[in-house]
């Protein structure tokens, strides 16, 4: 079932505009009609809902586990080759199904992830991120964990247990690259955009998703959760602001590989 066109007078949110020498990109997303058939709505919630990267996870869990392949190594620890290949099967996957539903109701995936903005100057403003991020993050945690130490709940983050190896650290790097960087930011775009033509608009898309994209990591710790929500929820705000991807995912895959780089260096 298509997706009817929208219409007129939805608004994202903004932020302070980071390059000032050109205006926001309005994106190729027309705001919404006064009123959306039901059908449409519900289309666009189950897009959303596919996407958002827990049915997938779940059913690739499922028939890995079903061919064999344990989570769990012959020491008791977490399995990199179990967490490799499921990561890069999910990205796949999801960055799959976002393509097949925008071109199955005529929607451009390159005017929705690239936008109109030079790709070049997206990356350079990604890398400048990349220690804002860094640092916020830094104070994040450590704020959490002074004021609200109870949600300090995990000792050790058990994605840290792949990295200790150092066996094939270069492997993990990847995952951290296109699962992380270029997966969750082509689905975040994808859930912004599907909020803010049908779903009640980019704000509510904005708040839920970055809700449940810390809930996704909780296994990492309650601490960490919230600050990764944090995370997503900044990300979502530079896509809706610049129209592209490419900041973000840049932004995104270096803050990974500079969180990688500190744990090799200093430890947890």
């Amino acid at each position: 079932m298509d997706l009817p066109s929208p219409g007129a007078d939805d608004t994202a949110p903004t932020i302070p505009e980071l390059d000032r020498g050109s205006a926001p990109d309005p994106g190729p997303t027309s705001p919404r009609p006064g009123r959306i058939p039901p059908s449409a709505r519900l289309v666009a919630l189950a897009e959303t809902v596919l996407c958002s990267g827990f049915p997938t996870q779940i059913l690739l869990i499922v028939l890995l586990q079903t061919g064999g392949l344990s989570p769990i190594d012959a020491n008791g620890q977490l399995s990199l080759q179990f967490v490799v290949t499921l990561s890069l099967l999910d990205a796949a996957l999801v960055i799959g199904l976002v393509l097949v539903f925008l071109t199955a109701h005529g929607e451009s995936p390159r005017a929705i992830f690239l936008g109109r903005r030079p790709p070049a100057g997206e990356v350079l403003l990604g890398l400048l991120l990349v220690p804002i991020v860094f640092f916020g993050i830094v104070a994040i945690v450590a704020s959490i964990r002074v004021w609200l130490p109870g949600l300090h709940n995990v000792a050790r983050n058990p994605l840290e247990v792949l990295l200790a190896e150092r066996r094939d650290t270069g492997l993990f790097l990847a995952v951290l690259v296109v699962a992380g960087g270029l997966r969750e930011e082509v689905q975040r775009a994808f859930v912004l955009h599907r909020f803010e033509q049908y779903l009640g608009g980019a704000w509510v898309g904005l708040f839920l998703f970055s809700l449940a994209f810390g809930a996704g990591h909780l296994e990492q710790g309650h601490d960490v959760a919230v600050a990764t929500a944090c995370l997503g929820f900044f990300w979502g705000l530079v896509y809706l602001q610049r129209r592209s991807i490419v900041a973000t995912v840049t932004s995104h895959a270096g803050f990974n590989l500079v969180e990688a780089l500190r744990f090799l260096l200093m430890g947890g």
